[in-house]
């Protein structure tokens, strides 16, 4: 069956940093393309990057450019979102995604995500 779980998320302060995890289990990174979406309280979910399947990342977010970086561990099925430069505007529940052959920032065509992780930016 396949499984993302998201971890690392947490409180930290503005100006601070943060490194997501999703660990896939049920297939490998080669099988399926691997997104991070996230959704603030009162907003829509957003879509923020994507790896394909071949390792070329795609990025949907231009509030978050130059600040987040995806990358992706093959060996531990693993897919990471580095976020520097946090503002209070990240604060927001960061979920992973997965089951679509190829990236799409439309989150109604990934059809199995994790169950979130809170990243809250404060002082």
């Amino acid at each position: 069956q396949l499984q993302v779980v998201e971890s690392g998320g947490g409180l930290v302060q503005p100006g601070g940093s943060l490194r997501l995890s999703c660990a896939a289990s049920g297939f490998t990174l080669d099988d399926y393309a691997m997104a991070w979406f996230r959704q603030a309280p009162g907003k829509e979910r957003e879509g923020l990057s994507c790896f394909e399947r071949s390792g070329r990342s795609v990025n949907y977010a231009d509030s978050v450019k130059g600040r987040f970086t995806i990358s992706r561990n093959n060996a531990k099925n693993t897919v990471y979102l580095q976020m520097n430069t946090l503002t209070p505007e990240d604060t927001a529940i960061y979920y992973c995604a997965t089951g679509v052959r190829s990236c799409t920032n439309s989150q109604r065509f990934y059809s199995y995500w994790g169950q979130g992780t809170q990243v809250t930016v404060s002082s």
